[in-house]
């Protein structure tokens, strides 16, 4: 299931008889191709062991909020940004109520409150409890904070009552989380994306090169093309599968990768630059291999294109031009360097990082920067962080006129 590759998926458990359907939703959603972690109360674990648990999904099982052991102690927080998806399934009336109040006394309420992810609840309850005017009117809080309720569903329960209340079948909880992940925003659009390092040679065996791992722009591409987004990744050497549904394009060079994005470029709606592209060459490339035979050795570099400032320039005075993103890795000044490459390049939107935490690892933060202003997104993932970029490229495609950038209650 596209939808579901890769994607972080905690799943919380709370105490209710429809807890052992959620050994059957922990495996599904693994065969989906999900990375899948636990999280239970210890109400939960009267009706289904951690260990089932942890042998479907291959796991520890998180118990304890307050654990020595993860992360110095601070292992909710940890859960809290690995996660894209947080499931509860099945949310049991107290939790609910207990979510409507935003208590934080064990670790799966502490989760939902800490995590930019998305949350999702799957009810489970006799069908009276269930009909309450309280929980009816936690549900609705809930869905008003952005909660997505799954279910429930009628039938026959386990205490013998029929009627609203059954926790929906594993299978319908699945779609229903694979569809949250397709949006259709961007329906439509064609995407351009470079991503990765390029490989300047030197000779044969040799090449100057950077740390990026690329996954930055995986992760955007793969997002981009959920959101309904014909998508074209013009990617340097990198050690990841492309993303399904995303053509791709394999380059090496700056140079390479200048030609393929000029040759693209007129078809686009969005152009994103996310490659770390050498910003110098060796002026010759020796036919063969260099022998070490003194103790230095010099080089003369010289400039390679600017990619994303000659996509500006080229687009710059067409109407309806592609909207056109940066990013900056930075080493200092995150932001205050942003907004100088934001406009010496007349870029319309870009996203600044700290270089020293972004390259080769699977989290990001980020502030996104137009000449409206500034929006820090909350750390997460580089794929819950590629989800609200795209969400913000979206917003920002709506509301050309005035570049609004996209507000959201819980950054």
């Amino acid at each position: 299931m596209l939808s579901l590759t890769n994607k972080h998926i905690l799943l919380g458990i709370t105490g209710g008889i429809a807890a052992y359907k959620s050994a059957d939703l922990a495996r599904q959603f693994v065969k989906a191709g999900a990375q899948v972690r636990v999280v239970m109360t210890r109400a939960a674990t009267e009706f289904i062991t951690p260990l089932t648990l942890q042998a479907l999904t291959g796991n520890q099982v998180h118990l304890e909020l307050l654990d020595a052991d993860a992360e110095a102690g601070m292992g909710h927080i940890e859960l809290a940004r690995w996660a894209d998806l947080i499931v509860v399934a099945p949310a049991t009336a107290d939790f609910l109520a207990r979510a409507t109040q935003s208590h934080a006394d064990d670790l799966l309420s502490t989760l939902i409150l800490a995590t930019a992810a998305k949350i999702a609840l799957a009810p489970a309850m006799n069908q009276g409890m269930w009909a309450d005017l309280g929980v009816q009117k936690n549900v609705e809080a809930l869905k008003q904070r952005g909660y997505a309720l799954l279910g429930p569903a009628q039938g026959e329960q386990a205490c013998g009552d029929v009627g609203l209340g059954r926790m929906l079948e594993p299978e319908d909880i699945l779609q229903h989380c694979a569809d949250m992940f397709s949006t259709g925003i961007l329906a439509g659009q064609e995407v351009l994306i470079t991503g990765g390092p390029t490989r300047e040679a030197i000779d044969p065996v040799r090449f100057l090169s950077n740390h990026s791992s690329g996954k930055m722009a995986y992760a955007i591409a793969e997002q981009a093309h959920a959101a309904g987004a014909k998508v074209t990744l013009v990617s340097g050497p990198v050690a990841l599968a492309t993303p399904e549904g995303v053509s791709r394009i394999d380059v090496t060079s700056a140079q390479e990768m200048f030609a393929e994005v000029m040759e693209r470029l007129n078809s686009a709606t969005v152009f994103i630059g996310v490659a770390a592209v050498a910003d110098y060459r060796p002026e010759k490339i020796a036919v063969s291999k260099i022998k070490k035979h003194e103790d230095t050795l010099e080089l003369k570099l010289v400039k390679n294109p600017d990619i994303i400032r000659e996509v500006a320039s080229k687009l710059n005075g067409q109407d309806q031009r592609a909207l056109v993103v940066g990013f900056a890795a930075e080493t200092e000044d995150i932001v205050g360097n942003g907004q100088k490459k934001l406009g010496d390049k007349k870029l319309d939107l870009l996203f600044a990082n700290d270089a020293t935490e972004t390259f080769n690892s699977d989290s990001i933060a980020v502030t996104a920067i137009s000449e409206q202003g500034q929006v820090a997104l909350t750390p997460g993932t580089k794929t819950s962080v590629a989800r609200k970029m795209i969400e913000i490229i979206a917003n920002r495609l709506a509301n050309r006129l005035d570049g609004s950038l996209i507000n959201d209650s819980r950054d």
